[in-house]
């Protein structure tokens, strides 16, 4: 291939390198010249152009590019028509793509002048997806080049393997303190993981966790045709003796594999029973967020067998993201009984409900609602207390006077609640380990439930967040692991942290309290003259 300047007489038959623009005259890259290009190029008084020939043997880059193309396609793949050197290519069904990355590696390695770019082997694709490209980069290539790429393309270089499975059974097993609303949940997750396979649960079973109770309701769903059984354990499977696996081989199959490379996902297993796979799900698996356990179940799903081999090669890559439940080596261990809280009393806001006296400042029982909250906290497991104040801060905080409190000020507060969130949050001690946010104006509660909400933060168990809880309403006091205080630092306006609660809701606990104390806030004078009655 010639490459150079030419005058606009002599580029006649040349390929433009670069977009020319000169007065009213476009002339764009790619365009090959001919007569008319000639006469507007000198009209326009262009004198030279850099263009390119192609020499004998040589190939245009499309021609080279479409029959690369053609040559990785296989099953469920079509290649779209090259243009300006570029072939796509796209998933003609829904599946998983499988890439022979031997074959990618030979055809990248012919030439500089060819590549062979793919998604990410055995990614899930829907119909109409782009999972391929072949782009030269120059305008031609010699033509003995083009052939050994295809050559070294082979076949199935490129395909998507159909989902085949669709019809998956489910067993959750029970201990106690597993709530039925969290097996719920994962079984409304792990259906929508199947619904674009055009998979669905046929069947669910809960049975304690305990091998025969296990084996039975395995057993039960393979009778029921099932074609693939996914087990979610009360308790993760910690060896391969482990209650899973136990009562995968009590029922005559077969442990594969236990654990993997990625993170979350490291405790799935992975075995068969009567020729059908049985995936025992590590414990992120019942989050909708990707895991290993998507890695692995969705290559099921397309009838592709996970080798050993396979799994163990998922290291790179593998650490998907932190995680708030996973623990953290650079944090210092968190051991029971050693937790250290502190307590956060929200008193900035401006009462505007109550149509002018400050909230904070009316009196229950002698004394002012603030001071109540204050003293609860000093009287509670809290290893400090810190009051946010902002409005009529100096009432406030002389309302709390002769109390061992640490005082932080919200300039802020008038633009709401998340600004004196983060203020209490900056105020922690660096030695804390979660802070418990507290509401100034919610005078039930006490240092009993202070206490219990902090006996309950047990961050090696994976209760982060604490709550108290009465009838399913989840009230006030919140306690918060150090692991979300960069979240609650995201805070914005007069939105508080309850999505955060339902963002991470794997990791609440909650608190069963009596009566309206969690509940209880003074945000009105009939609220006060209410509270007053008793």
């Amino acid at each position: 291939m010639k490459f150079g300047p030419a005058s606009p007489a002599d580029a006649i038959g040349g390929v433009t390198v670069h977009t020319l623009r000169q007065g009213s005259l476009v002339l764009k890259k790619g365009t090959t010249i001919g007569a008319a290009e000639v006469e507007a190029l000198q009209k326009a008084g262009v004198a030279e152009i850099v263009v390119v020939r192609l020499d004998q043997g040589d190939i245009s880059e499309d021609a080279a590019a479409g029959s690369i193309a053609e040559a990785v396609t296989g099953g469920g793949i079509t290649a779209e028509r090259a243009f300006t050197g570029r072939a796509n290519l796209f998933a003609a069904r829904a599946g998983v793509l499988v890439v022979d990355r031997a074959a990618v590696d030979r055809i990248n390695g012919v030439d500089e002048a060819i590549t062979f770019a793919t998604l990410s082997a055995y990614k899930p694709v829907v119909e109409g997806e782009m999972v391929a490209t072949v782009k030269i980069i120059p305008f031609g290539v010699e033509a003995k080049l083009r052939d050994v790429a295809v050559q070294a393309a082979g076949r199935g270089t490129l395909r998507v393997a159909p989902y085949v499975i669709k019809r998956v059974g489910v067993v959750s097993t029970l201990l106690p303190g597993l709530s039925p609303k969290v097996i719920d949940k994962t079984l409304r997750v792990t259906a929508e993981r199947l619904a674009p396979a055009g998979a669905s649960v046929i069947a669910e079973r809960r049975v304690v966790h305990e091998e025969a109770a296990l084996s039975a309701a395995i057993k039960e769903l393979l009778e029921l045709g099932a074609e693939l059984v996914i087990v979610f354990g009360a308790s993760a499977i910690a060896d391969r003796r482990d209650v899973i696996p136990s009562a995968i081989t009590g029922i005559g199959g077969a442990i594969e594999h236990f654990g993997m490379p990625v993170d979350p996902g490291n405790l799935l297993l992975i075995g068969s029973a009567k020729g059908v796979p049985v995936l025992g799900a590590p414990g992120c698996a019942r989050s909708p967020v990707e895991n290993g356990f998507d890695w692995v179940l969705m290559r099921l799903l397309a009838g592709l067998k996970v080798t050993r081999g396979e799994l163990m090669g998922m290291g790179v890559g593998g650490l998907l993201m932190e995680i708030v439940t996973r623990p953290q080596p650079r944090t210092k261990p968190e051991t029971e009984g050693s937790r250290a809280v502190a307590a956060i009393i929200l008193a900035a806001g401006r009462s505007t409900r109550m149509g002018g006296p400050n909230k904070l400042l009316a009196e229950l029982s002698g004394k002012k609602l603030v001071r109540i909250a204050a003293e609860q906290a000093l009287a509670s497991r809290a290893s400090e207390v810190i009051v946010v104040t902002g409005h009529q801060a100096e009432l406030v905080e002389k309302a709390l006077e002769g109390l061992k409190v640490k005082f932080v000020r919200n300039p802020d507060f008038a633009d709401g609640l998340a600004g004196s969130v983060k203020a209490g949050i900056s105020a922690v001690a660096e030695n804390a380990d979660g802070a418990l946010i507290c509401l100034g104006d919610m005078p039930l509660i006490d240092a009993g439930l202070i206490d219990r909400l902090i006996e309950s933060f047990a961050p090696d168990r994976g209760n982060l967040i604490v709550m108290p809880v009465s009838e399913g309403r989840r009230g006030n006091p919140v306690l918060w692991s150090r692991r979300f205080f960069k979240e609650l630092m995201t805070l914005d306006g007069d939105i508080g942290a309850r999505h955060l609660i339902g963002k991470h809701g794997e990791v609440v606990a909650e608190v069963p309290v009596d009566g309206e104390s969690a509940f209880l806030d003074i945000d009105t004078p009939q609220a006060l003259e209410a509270a007053r009655r008793g």
